[in-house]
C-alpha cells in the first residue's frame, strides 16, 4: 500500500473535520470539507490517490437518512453494506439496533476510515474487504448499495447479482442521486421509497445532482 496503515490514520485525521452538514445530522462524520485545505487543493498535494471514503455521497446520505427514518428496515437484521465509503449507511443501521453489521469495501483505507466514524458515532460493526459481489451473502438478511450503478457496464453485472439475491429473499435496499448505470429499465423493477432533497454543499461537490433517492429491489 502507498500509505501505511498507521499513517493513514494520522493523514486521514489531519486532513477531514467532523460533519453533520449533511441528510442526517444525527451523524457526525470526519469528512473532506470545505473548510478542509484538501476540498481545494491540486491533486498533486494529496497525499491520497482518490479520497472517495472521505466524502459523504448522495447514495449513501440517501441509505442512512431512510434506515434512520424507518428503523423496522433493519432492526434485527444482519446488514451487509456493499462499497462503504465513509460507512454512514453501517453506522445508521447499527444504531437502529441490527442484529450484525459489516461494513464492506475492498479498499482498506475506506474500512478505516468507517472504523474511526463508527468510534465517533459511539457504535460497533464489523468490517471486511473482500469482494462480495457475485456472492451468495447467504450470512446476512439486508444488503445496502449506494452510489454503485455508475456506469453501465458494472451497473448490468451488479444488477443481474442482486435480483439474484432477491429471489433469495435478502432485502436490497439502493440508494442512488439518478446516475446513468440506474437505468429507467432497472427502476422498473424497484420500488422507490423515499426521495430527499440535497443539502447545498452535496450539490456543490456532486456535478449538480439536486436530489437522490432510495429504491427496493423487486423479487422478479
Amino acid at each position: 500500500m502507498s500509505i501505511m496503515l498507521k499513517e493513514f490514520t494520522s493523514l486521514f485525521l489531519k486532513h477531514t473535520s467532523p460533519s453533520r452538514k449533511h441528510l442526517t445530522p444525527e451523524l457526525v462524520l470526519r469528512l473532506v470539507t470545505p473548510s478542509c485545505p484538501l476540498w481545494s487543493a491540486p491533486i498533486t498535494d494529496s497525499p491520497f490517490t482518490d479520497p472517495f471514503w472521505g466524502f459523504y455521497w448522495p447514495g449513501g446520505q440517501a441509505t442512512a437518512r431512510y434506515i434512520l427514518d424507518n428503523p423496522a428496515a433493519v432492526t434485527g437484521r444482519r446488514v451487509l453494506d456493499i462499497g462503504c465509503g465513509c460507512g454512514a449507511g453501517a453506522i445508521a443501521a447499527a444504531k437502529m439496533k441490527a442484529k450484525q453489521v459489516v461494513a464492506n469495501d475492498i479498499d482498506t483505507y475506506a474500512v478505516i476510515a468507517t472504523k474511526l466514524n463508527a468510534e465517533i458515532n459511539n457504535v460497533h460493526l464489523d468490517t471486511d474487504t473482500n469482494n462480495f459481489i457475485g456472492s451468495s451473502c447467504k450470512d446476512f438478511d439486508v444488503i445496502l448499495i449506494g452510489d454503485m450503478f455508475y456506469d453501465e457496464e458494472f451497473g448490468n453485472s451488479l444488477f443481474i447479482w442482486l435480483n439474484r439475491l432477491s429471489k433469495d429473499n435478502k432485502t436490497i435496499l439502493i440508494g442512488d442521486p439518478g446516475r446513468h448505470g440506474l437505468t429507467e429499465s432497472r427502476r422498473s423493477h424497484m420500488t422507490l421509497l423515499a426521495k430527499y432533497d440535497l443539502p447545498r454543499e452535496t450539490r456543490e461537490e456532486n456535478h449538480g445532482y439536486t436530489e437522490t433517492s432510495i429504491w427496493k429491489l423487486n423479487k422478479i
